[in-house]
């Protein structure tokens, strides 16, 4: 899906309300005195309009409106034009001081993505779309809202993570959730769907995915799928954009069967095990390492007991052959992938073996 913005129209100049009140007065062949008397105002004020000193208030609109015959609201349009230019061209003048700060984002990202349009030597137009693009004002305003929730993650996790790409996706993730609907989050009926939603491992991508999609969203969950924005490196997170709606952002970033329904039961493990003030954001050594982190343990093992029950478990050790894999999948209700993912990684078979049964997606701009 297109994330292609649309900005209004800026134009390069906006006539002061004056130019317009000094031709109107030479149309009626009236002097600034008098139309002075015919308002009340000052000569001298009614001069500072006329140069686009003195702004015109809905008073002096009314006035006007009355001595020329011009309507007030024509007279408080102008003004209100006219000062917006101004405030927006003082503000282009200091983007373009604030320019630097750019280099820290994913721009060519952001531009594939359509979320700048702006010529590449207008640093301050790109600017402006950058912060219309994450939804802040100004580059404080940016830190605090895409800075803060990551705090936790990238003290905690000593690893290259480029913090602005992330925060990229994110936002992405954000705003294609904004446009799920979803039903109120019920924790309960989200446990009683899991079962259905491991049924769906055996299916085709274009099959699972919008069942996914529809289930999660009837229990309070938005799932979205956004292509990783390099640097991430991320493959799945977890938040909340209101105490009933829940979003489970994935990257696809393996664009294997095993890593993605590992990283969907896992992010849901956050969801219903863990608390709607905290955020997630998991890569791939995450879910192996778990560092000491006693939540992303508890997630690990609700995904992998979800995926392959603990009862099941002590038969993996049998399985060599590929054909043993398919009927040890079959007869427990997953993807072959998936088991040959948790053998892999329990160590029971080399990383060579097994590829021919992974499921392999690609990516197509899912949301």
């Amino acid at each position: 899906m297109s994330h292609r913005a649309r900005y209004p129209y800026q134009p390069d100049s906006v006539p002061a309300p004056g130019e317009t009140l000094r031709e109107t007065i030479e149309a009626l062949d009236m002097s600034q005195a008098e139309l002075s008397m015919r308002t009340g105002l000052s000569a001298k004020h009614i001069n500072q309009i006329v140069q686009g000193i003195a702004t015109i208030s809905h008073e002096t609109a009314i006035a006007l409106e009355r001595a020329t015959g011009v309507p007030a609201s024509l007279w408080n349009s102008l003004e209100s034009n006219y000062r917006d230019y101004l405030a927006r061209k003082r503000e282009r003048e200091r983007l373009s001081e604030e320019a630097t700060w750019l280099s820290k984002l994913p721009i060519k990202a952001l531009r594939k993505l359509g979320a700048i349009t702006a010529d590449k030597d207008d640093d301050a137009t790109v600017l402006q779309q950058v912060f219309r693009f994450f939804g802040v004002a100004n580059i404080p305003a940016w830190e605090a809202v895409w800075l803060n929730p990551q705090a936790d993650f990238l003290q905690s996790r000593a690893f290259d993570v480029d913090s602005s790409a992330l925060a990229t996706w994110l936002r992405l993730g954000e705003l294609a959730a904004q446009r799920i609907r979803c039903d109120p989050f019920d924790r309960d009926k989200l446990r009683r769907s899991l079962p259905e939603l491991r049924s769906l491992t055996v299916e085709p991508l274009e099959r699972f995915l919008p069942e996914m999609k529809r289930i999660s969203a009837s229990c309070g969950v938005a799932v979205v799928i956004i292509e990783e924005i390099p640097g991430c490196r991320v493959s799945g997170a977890t938040r909340w954009l209101s105490p009933q709606k829940a979003v489970l952002q994935l990257s696809l970033r393996h664009k294997r069967n095993d890593h993605l329904w590992f990283a969907f039961f896992h992010e849901l493990g956050h969801i219903l095990l863990h608390g709607k003030r905290d955020n997630f954001i998991d890569r791939d050594s995450d879910y192996e390492a778990a560092r000491d982190d006693p939540k992303e343990q508890q997630a690990n093992a609700f995904a992998g007991d979800l995926l392959i029950p603990p009862t099941y478990a002590s038969e993996l050790r049998r399985l060599r052959s590929l054909a043993a894999m398919r009927a040890f999948a079959e007869k427990i209700g997953v993807a072959p992938g998936i088991v040959v993912g948790r053998l892999q990684h329990d160590r029971l078979i080399d990383f060579k073996v097994g590829h021919a049964l992974f499921e392999r997606y690609r990516f197509e701009g899912t949301d």
